[in-house]
């Protein structure tokens, strides 16, 4: 099962945890009003006892929806990454600069652990 790792406030228990944004701009965070599952741990991994955990970059338009993505810092395992890009689907309320919505990069970090 992943692990939410905490590094600031982050307005879901979702498995993500927020680490950098642009910079003078507020966090983006998942919405809340839209579905957004966790990842599934791949079959593979479990079977090889897989563990690590992923850096993603989202770009997040002012809509909300993830324009861009990719695996900033790899857990070291193809499946664990390629499942972590699941969370680019999901919908996020947008940064703000001055109350207003902006476009931007996010990183968030999910941590793939085995109970």
């Amino acid at each position: 099962m992943a692990t939410l790792i905490t590094r600031s406030a982050f307005l879901l228990a979702a498995p993500l945890a927020f680490i950098a944004n642009v910079a003078m701009a507020e966090s983006a965070t998942i919405d809340t009003k839209f579905p957004c599952d966790k990842p599934e741990y791949p079959r593979a991994s479990l079977v090889n006892e897989e563990q690590g955990t992923v850096v993603l970059a989202l770009q997040i338009g002012v809509d909300g929806k993830v324009m861009d993505s990719k695996v900033e810092k790899s857990s070291g395992f193809k499946n664990l990454d390629k499942a972590t890009m699941k969370l680019a689907s999901c919908k996020f309320k947008p940064m703000t600069k001055d109350g207003k919505p902006e476009e931007g990069w996010a990183k968030f970090e999910y941590a793939w652990t085995l109970s």
